[in-house]
Parts: structure tokens; C-alpha cells; sequence
């Protein structure tokens, strides 16, 4: 759910490109990473400064700029500023509830993807944006809070003849979208398990704490589908290799990650699928039992029906009742009531509804 720093009206009224922060993390001080590597070099430093982490871009080697936070908007303008980028893309890079999508600038690529995860605390599902900027000797990524996600690419990136370190900022882009999209498999796999838990609950028992539970993975995966499904056409848009950009031998890699990303979507249809069977069964469960309660009542209502018309025949205050003076006329009321009794439940049985 939108938070109240990502509504949309903050920007009513405003001309295209404004740098308004639309999102729900923000960062009193926006941490920068400058990663410059090639062949037979490899340097990565930490900044605090926008001016510093310029000063470092080396035009001999392949940049990779970590923008740990995009709530500052005199950072992006001053790099959008540096690298000549649209103001239409700056926009979009402060605005965190935008859609995954790819837009092509001729001279870079623009990005925009979503790192999902579990919370800890709620056990609901969250996400942050990262958009990305590709260019010839470069790649940018805006992060909407700073992530632990990226780590095992920098530790390829330290590997002195990996295949990183001898590509462009292309492979480094496919190898970025690839961590993302596994980290999908595992917030799939997390909910999974919470489907086989809140399954395993409802065999047992109906409980209205079940329901809530299958009710909040619904919402759920609904937002995790929404987040996942419009990754396709961007790795479409990839793998198709439009852009002079990306290279042809890509092509397979990104086709790789489009495989994932389908398989993701159709591990999302099957739990959604699962859920809708759950809510059902719980609902015929609980309208089961129900009915099972009212046939009880009903059987039991059935037998006191006859019983109370004998009582209210003989209740009635008229002297010429034939039996009111006979000694045993009470015991044979009570005797004549238990076999009515018997009879209908001999017959209730034989009917089998009960």
C-alpha cells in the first residue's frame, strides 16, 4: 500500500520533469558507491558527495554508480545534469511507485525493476524500486533504500579473470536483473510455505485466523503479481536486443531470465489458485458445519413436536378427559411419549440423517 510520502497528488498540478520524491524511505544522507573495474583493475570506494563520486568516473574503465537512496533530488538532477539524461527520467527515478518497464534513450537505457522481500516483523510482503541507467562505458542504479542484494556481484566483481571483470556494463546489468529476479524464487518459496501452513491449519480445523491469514496471502501475491507480471516485456524488450547497447551474445542470457521470470509468474498463478481453493473450502467447511448444527436442531425440534402435543392434550382443563381419573394414565403418558421418542429416532436412523 501506498504510504503517505508516495501519493501521486504531491505532483498535481506540477510541469513534466519536476524532481519531486514520491516514496516511502527517506534518508537524511545519501550514501554513494563508485565501482570502476576492468580487466586487470578493480576499485570500489564508498562517497557521501555527489561532486566526489564524479570525480572518480573513469572513462578507461567500465563505472558502476550505487545511489543508495533517491530521496534527495539535488543528487539526481546533479547526475542526471553529468550524464545528459532526459527529465522525464529523472522524474521517474524519484518516483518509487512506478510500474517495471524499459525506456530507450538511444544513447542509455532506462530501467525500472522491483526488489521484493519479506518483512521480518509483519511477515508481509514489501518492495523497493531500482531503476537503472546503461550506458556505452557506464551503468547508474538508484536504489529506493539500500539493499544487501547486490553483494555477491561485487564479490564476482573482485574475482580478477571473471567473466564481469572482462565484460561490459551490459553484463553487468544482466547479471544485477539476474539477483533480482532469484531473489523472487526465494520470497516464493517463504510464501509456499505459508500456503502448506495455512493448508495443513484448515484440514484440521476451521478457525476465523485462518481466514485472515489466507485473506493477507491473497493480497499478497496479488501485489506480488502486479510488481512481477510487466517484468516480461521488459526482458522481452532485452533479449529482442533493440538497442546498440546491450549485445548480441546477451541475447541468450537475458532469454535465461525471461524463462525465470515466467516460471515466477506461474508459480504466482498456482498459489493464487491454491488460496481461491482454500477460501472455498473454508467457506463449505464453515456452511457444513452449520448445516450440521441446524440438522441437530431440527431432529431434536421434530421429536419434542409430538411430545408436545401429547402434554398440551392432556393439559388441557376439561373433567371428561377419559384418562384423568385412571391410576396408571401418567405412566402410560410418560411410557407412550419415550416410544414415540424411539420410534423417530429408529426412523431418523433408518433415513440416515444422523
Amino acid at each position: 500500500m501506498a504510504g503517505p510520502h508516495s501519493r501521486r497528488s504531491a505532483k498535481a498540478g506540477l510541469p513534466p520533469g519536476t524532481l519531486v520524491h514520491l516514496g516511502k524511505h527517506v534518508s537524511e544522507k545519501t550514501a554513494i558507491t563508485v565501482v570502476n573495474y576492468g580487466d586487470d583493475d578493480f576499485r570500489i570506494k564508498k562517497v557521501s558527495s555527489v561532486e566526489e563520486c564524479l570525480s572518480l568516473i573513469d572513462v578507461s574503465m567500465v563505472t558502476w554508480i550505487d545511489v543508495g537512496d533517491i530521496s534527495d533530488a539535488k543528487t539526481i538532477e546533479t547526475i542526471g545534469s553529468h550524464f545528459d539524461l532526459h527529465p522525464l527520467l529523472l522524474e521517474d527515478v524519484m518516483n518509487a511507485d512506478q510500474r517495471p518497464k524499459m525506456d530507450d534513450y538511444e544513447k542509455h537505457l532506462f530501467l525500472v525493476l522491483k526488489v521484493l522481500f519479506i518483512d521480518p516483523g509483519t511477515g508481509r510482503i514489501e518492495s523497493d524500486q531500482i531503476s537503472f541507467v546503461l550506458g556505452k562505458k557506464y551503468l547508474i542504479s538508484f536504489e529506493e533504500r539500500r539493499c544487501d542484494l547486490f553483494t555477491s556481484v561485487l564479490d564476482r566483481l573482485r574475482i580478477g579473470k571473471s567473466r564481469l571483470r572482462r565484460s561490459g556494463p551490459d553484463y553487468l546489468l544482466y547479471s544485477l536483473i539476474d539477483v533480482i529476479v532469484d531473489n523472487y524464487f526465494v520470497v516464493l518459496e517463504i510464501i509456499g510455505d505459508n500456503v502448506e501452513d495455512a493448508e495443513a491449519k484448515l484440514v484440521s480445523g476451521t478457525k476465523a485466523e485462518t481466514l485472515g491469514a489466507i485473506q493477507r496471502m491473497k493480497k499478497d501475491l496479488i501485489y506480488l503479481r502486479k510488481s512481477v507480471w510487466p517484468l516480461r516485456e521488459v526482458l522481452s524488450s532485452l533479449e529482442r536486443g533493440e538497442s546498440e547497447l546491450i549485445s548480441d551474445t546477451l541475447r541468450v542470457y537475458f532469454r535465461d531470465i525471461y524463462d525465470h521470470s515466467v516460471h515466477t509468474i506461474d508459480t504466482i498463478e498456482t498459489l493464487r489458485e491454491m488460496l481461491s481453493g482454500m477460501l472455498d473450502i473454508y467457506l463449505s467447511s464453515v456452511s457444513n458445519r452449520l448445516n450440521q448444527v441446524m440438522k441437530v436442531l431440527t431432529i431434536i425440534s421434530t421429536i419434542f413436536i409430538p411430545l408436545t402435543f401429547i402434554a398440551g392434550v392432556y393439559g388441557m382443563n376439561f373433567k371428561n378427559i377419559p384418562e384423568i381419573g385412571w391410576v396408571y394414565g401418567y405412566p402410560s403418558v410418560i411410557l407412550l411419549m419415550i416410544l414415540v421418542t424411539l420410534a423417530m429416532l429408529y426412523y431418523f436412523k433408518k433415513k440416515k440423517w444422523f
